[in-house]
């Protein structure tokens, strides 16, 4: 019985013995496979689908380790030999936790506790930092060409428009942001009461905040990922633009307008990095240019629905006199509906997998991956397709120091350190930006989207102006001047507009539910004249004499009386807040329609820019563009008429779209995945504050000159054409 015994425990234990001899010659195995797959990666850079059966069977041994089987069946031929993927693994072996939902295991590069790596005769913790950063890099550029051929076997399809149509929601979003300011300025500042002083801060300061929250939402894209990011800038664009409409301060509604633009500066950053992630290469440059019609498809639906809701000021209610809703905050209202249309698809979105693998996540990046290839085939009808793809290079991961706060430490505390880190690294990762080798090309850019954002958006703030001066030139040379009038014992019960009256004598006469619009009233004297239910715009009383009148229920106060006297006259009940008396007003409609047709020349613009973007360059594109849209701006110079005017700004805003969609594929192309939001944040905060720069200066010579802001914008056109094509073409670049 003993001896029986024995013999069984021998049995058991040679047998332990012969799989552990296995196990350490499928290792070695595997690790030749590995450094034979590698060389022959990096030689060739060629991903075939489609090899021969010994191709299949040597891939099938070099990755039959991370699905659980060995590479030679010595293990299984054994009698009692176990399989990871069935019997479970030994007691010093980890089991890998994607195996249960079919994810490949993948080799970092580091060695296992019970293996020992081949060719790594140092550890990591005795190399430099510049040498781990140069290792990173490599694995990045391994991880660059491998990458290419996975979005090339995944093709593109049904997932890359259903991600096309989301962001495109975002993006459109961005563009009515950009037009509500203008279309809703005029109005706002009329209705809040707004003086002189504050007028123009609401245009200047959404700038800004888009300016802040380009930068900063930009970066944290490349620290919590792109998807998360834009979901949270986006909820806080909609939910403060919702919020603005609401409000009746002036200070309150730009502090709302201001965060709303926050919230949609890291629309544009974050977008266009998103989306090239998972577009192949020959594939990027006209995608991303299709995608950039979605900016202009905003700026069409926010002149539409202004030129619809605005000039109807019947659509409005009022609580008393305290709160007052008119049809400008309704369109507003409908402004913010593209944004949460974005939040809303957006939720069912997959995050980038470029950036998984860039943040070593390699199980969520595949199964992104194979979901991708997976919508793909199946909405070409394969599919029985087979996502081939087993082990994906990932970076190595430098550890980075972290300020830390103990477990028993106050949670706020906790939350101020973990904001402050965050701050930290997005500005160490800004700060990479002006390292080798992209710090040329991060100036360069600056200076492409400076130039173009000037020149665009300073001529966008003058342009509507000047159209108005011409209009009101037009308006002025029809007035109506009446001198040296006396009329006794009238009524007036019918709207006076656009008339001058010089040394008139009102005696007895009486101002009965009535509107004045655009009357100056000039050393005129009103005896024993009665007031009730006046409502006036644009008009005043200038060195005008008051004996004996009576007021009631008007809106005639001391901004409409200049140094004027009011002699035994009294004021009752007069109209308090600025009065939105403008239902006649139809110029309006013709500001609202000049930018809709100036918005819609920009689409010819765009198909052409899509179609050759892959052709021809993105750098011809991009500072031809640019020269041509300063040359066609010079020659607002000669324009004498509306229409002229409305002629050469259309034919400007279809030759500069070129500039911005090339400039949008380079600058997503040009820097490196772990950079690629903070760079393009940057660039696009450069942008913003192009803008405000040019809202203040072009807006300051309004009515004064016109030679200097056309000059200045074809000059600084034609320059940053000339810097664009300065710029490395990345037609051929993978996207790192």
């Amino acid at each position: 019985m003993d001896e029986v015994h024995n013999n069984r425990t021998s049995l058991a234990k040679g047998a332990k013995d012969i799989a552990k001899e296995a196990k350490r010659h499928a290792a070695k195995n595997f690790s030749k496979a590995v450094d034979r797959a590698s060389d022959e990666y990096s030689a060739h850079r060629s991903y075939n689908r489609f090899q021969n059966e010994d191709e299949e069977e040597d891939n099938y041994n070099s990755y039959a380790q991370q699905d659980g089987t060995y590479p030679n069946n010595a293990a299984n031929d054994e009698e009692g030999a176990s399989s990871d993927a069935t019997e479970g693994h030994d007691d010093e072996d980890e089991i890998y936790e994607g195996e249960y939902q079919g994810v490949p295991a993948y080799s970092d590069g580091k060695a296992q506790d019970s293996q020992v790596a081949l060719g790594k005769p140092v550890s990591d913790s005795a190399k430099s930092r510049k040498e781990l950063e140069n290792e990173r890099q490599a694995d990045e550029e391994e991880l660059a060409q491998q990458y290419e051929l996975i979005m090339q076997e995944c093709g593109h399809g049904r997932f890359q428009w259903q991600l096309f149509f989301v962001l495109g929601l975002a993006l459109m979003s961005d563009g009515v942001e950009v037009f509500v300011v203008g279309f809703v300025l005029p109005s706002a500042e009329t209705d809040m009461c707004v003086p002189n002083s504050g007028a123009g801060w609401l245009g200047s300061i959404v700038y800004l905040g888009m300016m802040f929250g380009a930068f900063f939402w930009g970066g944290l894209s490349d620290k919590v990922g792109r998807k998360q990011c834009l979901l949270i800038s986006m909820s806080v664009n909609g939910f403060f633009a919702f919020l603005s409409s609401f409000v009746q301060g002036y200070s309150t509604f730009l502090f709302c307008r201001m965060v709303s633009g926050f919230g949609i500066g890291g629309a544009v950053p974050i977008v266009f990095s998103y989306f090239a992630e998972v577009l192949a290469r020959e594939k990027r440059g006209e995608h991303l240019s299709w995608l950039c019609m979605f900016w202009m498809i905003g700026g069409i639906y926010a002149s539409a629905m202004a030129w619809a809701i605005i000039p109807h000021y019947g659509w409005s209610f009022s609580m008393g006199s305290a709160y007052q809703f008119h049809s400008w905050r309704v369109f507003v209202v409908v402004c913010a509906l593209p944004c949460v249309s974005a939040v809303v698809a957006l939720t069912f979105m997959p995050e980038s997998p470029r950036f998984f693998l860039e943040t070593g996540k390699h199980d969520e990046a595949w199964m992104v991956l194979k979901h991708i290839h997976d919508t793909n085939m199946r909405a070409r009808g394969e599919p029985e397709r087979v996502f081939t793809v087993n082990r994906i290079k990932v970076p190595r991961q430098l550890d980075e120091l972290v300020e830390m706060q103990s477990e028993s430490a106050n949670p706020v505390l906790k939350v101020l350190c973990k904001i402050k880190a965050e701050l930290r690294g997005i500005w160490l990762t800004f700060m990479r930006c002006f390292n080798y080798p992209v710090k040329d090309n991060t100036i360069k850019l600056a200076a492409v989207w400076f130039t173009l954002s000037f020149g665009f958006y300073g001529l966008s703030v003058w342009f509507p102006d000047v159209i108005k001066h011409l209009q009101a030139d037009e308006y002025a040379s029809r007035v109506k001047i009446h001198n040296n009038e006396r009329i006794e014992d009238f009524t007036f019960n019918f709207t006076l507009e656009n008339q001058i009256h010089r040394n008139g004598a009102f005696v007895n006469d009486r101002f009965i539910s009535m509107k004045i619009k655009a009357v100056t009233f000039i050393d005129s004297s009103f005896f024993n004249c009665y007031f009730e239910d006046v409502s006036s715009v644009g008009s005043f009383f200038k060195n005008c004499s008051f004996v004996d009148s009576f007021f009631y229920n008007t809106d005639i106060d001391d901004t409409k009386l200049t140094n004027s006297r009011i002699i035994n006259s009294s004021f009752h009940h007069n109209k308090t807040g600025c009065q939105m008396t403008f239902d006649d007003d139809y110029s309006a409609y013709w500001v609202y329609f000049v930018n809709f047709l100036g918005t819609l020349a920009v689409l010819p613009g765009n198909i052409v820019s899509a179609l050759l973007m892959d052709k021809i360059g993105r750098l011809s594109m991009l500072g031809g563009s640019m020269v041509l849209s300063g040359i066609s701006c010079f020659f607002l110079w000669f324009g004498t008429s509306e229409s002229m005017m409305i002629f050469m700004l259309c034919l400007y805003n279809g030759l500069s779209i070129s500039a911005w969609n090339s400039l949008d594929v380079v600058t997503a192309e040009l820097y490196p995945t772990d950079r690629r939001g903070t760079g393009f944040g940057f660039c696009n905060a450069m942008c913003k504050l192009a803008a405000v720069l040019g809202n203040l200066i072009f807006g300051s010579l309004v009515g004064i000159t016109k030679a200097i802001p056309i000059l200045l914008a074809s000059s600084v056109l034609v320059g940053g054409g000339l810097v664009g094509l300065r710029l490395p073409d990345t037609r051929a670049n993978v996207l790192m």
